[in-house]
């Protein structure tokens, strides 16, 4: 019995610089929109999470075109990011828009 050997693409990364780990990247965003020290559910902070999800899964799906698994999992979490955004909206229109202008997102 012949047996292949396997090799591992984690550590080529498409001429990319090195990443952070998510849980450092997701702590990051956490401190930069929270209310307070221990806030990590507000919605702000929600929608920030998500946006930086959605901005990496994007990225992978522009090189991995027929992952649709993934694709489903993205559009899961924009409708979740926007439901959030509609919550945020008609609690304080105000908070809202910096929000928005903050992660860079259009409405």
């Amino acid at each position: 019995m012949i047996k292949k050997q396997v090799t591992s693409k984690k550590g080529s990364a498409k001429g990319s610089a090195p990443v952070a780990t998510p849980h450092k990247e997701k702590k990051v965003v956490i401190a930069t929109h929270a209310k307070h020290g221990k806030d990590t559910g507000s919605p702000q902070v929600q929608v920030a999470i998500l946006t930086e999800r959605i901005k990496q899964l994007t990225d992978h799906l522009q090189d991995h075109k027929k992952d649709d698994h993934s694709r489903r999992g993205l559009l899961l979490m924009v409708g979740k990011r926007r439901r959030l955004l509609n919550y945020v909206k008609n609690k304080s229109i105000e908070k809202y828009e910096e929000l928005l202008q903050a992660l860079d997102l259009r409405k």
